[in-house]
């Protein structure tokens, strides 16, 4: 008998089953009003799950403790809980509620001449954001606009779900790409004019680059700065930012790097991983508590040369 997919059978399955019947149900209200629920839910996320609200005072405290009094190292802390089950009511509603005819409803869109003249040449560009503000819409509007946009994402270990997820964002235009194994193809698909979008702030280990995040070492893939450079492509660092509590975005650009800033540059590789990742702090400064700060930016720490013994 065949070994099952990890990820498949009955169990997975009526976790899809369930997702399936609670999306169903919040379809039934406006999506504001369940931005109400959500944020009394993650007041109570807050108040009872010790684990994770311990972690996300002690990544807050980590990175804005020289700035920031206590107090408002709570608040942030609390609201980033909040602002991501906020967000999961948000991407399920996002590709019913933004479409060609709707989007000017819930988006607000800055200056994006020099973005628009970048996107349009055709030459190929990566597209950066973090774990801030929705970090999906930024490439569900991208794809909206016509532009070919491939994000790539590392896939959910529930496969039905998973199924579901690339189905939705496909219908929009949207292609999710596995992140196992996209470097070998994003080179040619720069090379054939696509837009590749990675989310750039997850921890990469002993053998990622430290570059500078908050004032601290945060492992950094080396990979993006390396197609970069291999592809002689733009990057563009944007962000999705949600304005009060409602489902109103502002869509901007923080950073736009071009090949010929980092041609006389010692290390370039170095350098664009520090350029982009300033550029991320500079768009979650926006509104600190639209961070995810939950996730595990500073999971790795640089290893610490011993002096030797004179």
């Amino acid at each position: 008998m065949p070994a099952m997919k990890k990820g498949t059978g009955f169990i997975p399955w009526l976790g899809y089953a369930v997702m399936r019947a609670a999306i169903f149900v919040l379809h039934c209200f406006p999506v504001n009003l369940n931005l109400v629920t959500a944020r009394l839910v993650g007041r109570i996320w807050w108040m009872f799950d010790a684990t994770h609200r311990e972690r996300v005072r002690e990544h807050v405290r980590l990175a804005l403790a020289k700035e920031l009094d206590e107090r408002e190292i709570e608040r942030i802390s609390r609201r980033s809980m909040q602002h991501l089950v906020m967000l999961v009511i948000e991407m399920i509603f996002t590709p019913r509620l933004i479409t060609d005819a709707t989007w000017r409803r819930y988006v607000r869109i800055g200056d994006m001449r020099e973005t628009l003249r970048v996107l349009l040449e055709g030459k190929g560009v990566i597209l950066l954001t973090g774990h801030y503000g929705s970090w999906e819409l930024t490439g569900h509007l991208l794809a909206l606009f016509g532009f070919d946009v491939k994000a790539i994402m590392r896939p959910l270990d529930n496969v039905y779900i998973n199924r579901y997820l690339v189905r939705t964002r496909k219908a929009a235009g949207l292609e999710l790409i596995d992140k196992k194994g996209a470097m070998d193809s994003s080179e040619e698909l720069l090379q054939n004019g696509s837009a590749i979008g990675f989310i750039a702030d997850q921890d990469a280990g002993r053998k990622g680059v430290f570059v500078d995040f908050f004032g601290v070492a945060a492992s950094t893939y080396k990979s993006i700065a390396l197609l970069a450079m291999q592809s002689e492509v733009p990057i563009i660092v944007g962000y999705a930012r949600r304005l009060g509590d409602r489902f109103e975005y502002e869509l901007g650009v923080e950073r736009i790097i071009h090949p010929a800033e980092w041609q006389a540059v010692d290390d370039p590789m170095r350098w664009i991983t520090q350029e982009y990742t300033a550029a991320l702090e500079a768009s979650i400064r926006r509104d600190l508590t639209q961070y995810l700060w939950i996730h595990r930016r500073w999971k790795s720490r640089p290893k610490v040369r011993r002096r030797a013994k004179g």
